[in-house]
This record gives C-alpha cells, sequence and structure tokens, in this order.
C-alpha cells in the first residue's frame, strides 16, 4: 500500500497513529498540531478572498474574476488538505524517532499566491472591466 493511502487511512484513526514507536515529548506533539491550525487558517483566507474576489469585483470582466477566484479556492482546498497530511507525516516521523518530512507545498503555495497577487496589480492598474 503505497504511503499516501497510509497516510489518508491515518487522517482518520489517529490512535493508530499514537500506536506507532514512542510518544514524544508533548511539546513537540503540540507544535505539530500548532502548524496544522496555521496552516488551516491559511487556508481559510485563501477561500475567503476567492469569495471576495468573485462577489466584490463584479464589473470586472467574468473569466478574470473567475479565473482569480477559483485560484484562490483550489489554493485554499489544497491548503487544508496539505495541512492534515503534514500534520499525520510529522507526528508518525516524531514518533518514529526519524527526520520530519520536507515538502515542497509552501513554495508551490507562495507562486500561485504570488501569480494571483501579481494579477490582481495587473487589473488594479489596467482596471481590466466590462463581462
Amino acid at each position: 500500500m503505497s504511503d499516501f493511502v497510509q497516510s489518508l487511512r491515518l487522517w482518520f484513526a489517529p490512535q493508530r497513529i499514537r500506536a506507532e514507536g514512542e510518544t514524544p515529548d508533548y511539546r513537540f506533539s503540540l507544535a505539530n498540531e500548532r502548524t496544522f491550525l496555521a496552516w488551516i487558517r491559511t487556508a481559510l483566507a485563501l477561500v475567503g478572498g476567492g469569495f471576495a474576489v468573485d462577489q466584490f469585483l463584479p464589473d470586472l470582466r467574468w473569466g478574470v474574476r473567475v479565473g482569480l477566484a477559483l485560484a484562490l479556492l483550489a489554493a485554499g482546498a489544497l491548503c487544508a488538505l496539505r495541512a492534515v497530511n503534514h500534520w499525520v507525516r510529522c507526528e508518525r516521523a516524531m514518533r518514529r524517532g526519524e527526520d520530519l518530512p520536507g515538502s515542497r507545498f509552501p513554495a508551490v503555495l507562495s507562486l500561485v499566491v504570488a501569480v494571483v497577487a501579481v494579477a490582481m496589480v495587473v487589473v488594479v492598474l489596467f482596471g481590466w472591466a466590462g463581462r
């Protein structure tokens, strides 16, 4: 079974994580949880931004508005899913005494947000309006 499928199963069965390895210092588990919550807050902000672009920029061309909104909504959804996956992977690694897993996701998320921000700058500067 692939690592992703195993991690996915652990999302809904955290007691199985506790069965692995040794219990880490609770401060590390709580720090892992705080990191998870920070990713969830980021996901909520991205989703809120997507809705704001769609609802509060009605004069923006439909394709531009929908494209920006969908990019933000998709980034928010991916961020939320990645948050729980990262939490599980880190908790397992701590219990097993392994190195914490690395991830390219922060870089990818940063690039998506930067592209949307640059697109919004272009929209503001050139005032693309119309439907």
